[in-house]
């Protein structure tokens, strides 16, 4: 999938935020949250900049740049964008806040939430483009594909895909990929999604 999409991941009580293609972890959303946690257990809050301008961490930046990524940190002052770090960057604050933290961060960097998330937006087109090549109102398909979303959003047990499981996420690419074979053979659009939908179900045990 070639667009950015910005995925939510649950972090104590709050959210830290992921970017699905270049997969940099958002630095901010962790400090707030784990902060709050450091509050309440009587230790120091810990400050974000300090640990960027220390020599170790300026020295870890400048070997990822040479032999990882060349911009592995990105850092605005705007409302709501904050700090984006490389997931190696990103694991070496996790081990400076507490030690613990680093083993769930492993978890994310290890799941298969990023690759579910981008091939089912790149099964969502190819979906779309064999629906409409069968559509027999080209002008109004458009206003259809909201409402074909939904009912595949339901049949995963879904109501916020932010907060979909990896299970929820292939399903979504199987009943797209189901659908888009489907549209190739018949020519009601509407038959097409309810098999594909109903098939797809079967055939996973939902």
């Amino acid at each position: 999938m070639k667009t950015e999409v910005i995925m939510e991941r649950n972090f104590q009580n709050g959210i830290v935020r992921q970017k699905s293609k270049t997969e940099f972890l958002c630095a901010t959303d962790f400090i707030k949250e784990a902060n709050k946690s450091r509050v309440l257990s009587d230790k120091p809050v810990f400050n974000l900049t300090m640990w960027l301008n220390s020599k170790n961490t300026k020295e870890f930046i400048e070997a990822l740049k040479e032999s990882v990524c060349p911009n592995p940190i990105t850092r605005s002052s705007k409302k709501g964008v904050g700090t984006w770090m490389h997931p190696f960057l990103f694991i070496d604050l996790a081990l400076a806040v507490d030690v613990t933290l680093k083993i769930r961060v492993y978890e994310w960097l290890y799941d298969n939430l990023l690759k579910y998330r981008n091939n089912s937006g790149d099964s969502y087109k190819l979906m779309c483009g064999a629906l409409y090549s069968q559509s027999n109102s080209k002008q109004n398909f458009y206003k259809r594909m909201p409402e074909i979303a939904l009912k595949i959003k339901s049949a995963c047990g879904v109501n916020d895909w932010q907060e979909a499981t990896e299970k929820q996420l292939d399903l979504r690419n199987k009943i797209h990929s189901n659908i888009s074979l489907l549209a190739d053979i018949l020519t009601d659009v509407d038959k097409a999604v309810e098999i594909g939908i109903e098939k797809t179900l079967k055939l996973n045990l939902i």
